[in-house]
């Protein structure tokens, strides 16, 4: 499925593209292994992500900016603590958070990213983790290449969606706001995204609705390999 702006914005043509990194290009399922390996269940891989990420906003809401890995590791200290671990709980903290090094990218990412990068534009990673899981990902995909700068909110004033953050990316970009161009699979993302000025497209990989309360995408596709025609 792909949908192309209705009744919205009227936007100049994107010159560079930003990708959110987890779960936009990397496949985070099988974290949920590691959890199994760890001695804990599957489905707290789910709850320890949204956990790390309610914190890391809070942080930026009060003026701070926390490190991805120390969030979640962190996180996982909490999740862990009276559980019967398969392991000693530091133990299963540090192989939880190993997995993120390893993770590989969504299979529509890669003729997605080959297209882009042919049609024209400039691709860039905007991460709230570190920029060394970005470069792990796409090093070991062979796309390290297609992408002219690896960005993380590490180095800007506030991780996304707060506006500082998309403000840093255009920065780092020598481009404004208004010629970048968001791709997330995370509302909330879409959301800052446009509001700092940013077109955006939503990745929409499960089908699922939209929330309402967000500002809406100026795209919706069902993958990345979708976007390079929807974008022309």
């Amino acid at each position: 499925m792909t949908t192309h702006p209705k009744g919205g914005r009227a936007r100049m043509k994107p010159s560079t593209i930003l990708f959110d990194v987890n779960e936009t290009l990397s496949d985070m399922s099988p974290m949920a292994e590691r959890f199994i390996e760890a001695g804990a269940p599957a489905d707290l891989a789910k709850l320890w992500f949204a956990t790390l990420l309610r914190d890391g906003f809070a942080l930026t809401a009060a003026g701070d900016n926390g490190a991805f890995a120390d969030i979640g590791a962190e996180a996982l200290r909490g999740l862990f603590a009276g559980m019967e671990l398969a392991r000693g709980r530091e133990a299963a903290v540090e192989h939880v958070m190993a997995g993120l090094a390893g993770l590989g990218l969504h299979e529509d990412v890669p003729d997605g990213v080959k297209a882009l990068k042919a049609a024209g534009y400039r691709l860039t990673t905007l991460s709230n983790g570190s920029t060394q899981l970005a470069e792990n990902l796409l090093s070991s995909a062979g796309l390290r290449e297609s992408f002219e700068r690896l960005l993380s909110v590490e180095d800007a004033q506030s991780w996304k969606p707060g506006k500082a953050a998309y403000e840093y990316a255009a920065s780092a970009c020598g481009a404004g706001t208004d010629e970048l161009l968001l791709v997330a699979v995370h509302p909330w993302d879409i959301h800052g995204a446009a509001r700092a000025g940013l077109g955006t497209a939503w990745i929409n990989r499960p089908g699922g609705q939209y929330p309402a309360y967000f500002q809406a995408p100026d795209y919706t596709v069902s993958g990345l390999d979708e976007l390079a025609a929807a974008l022309a």
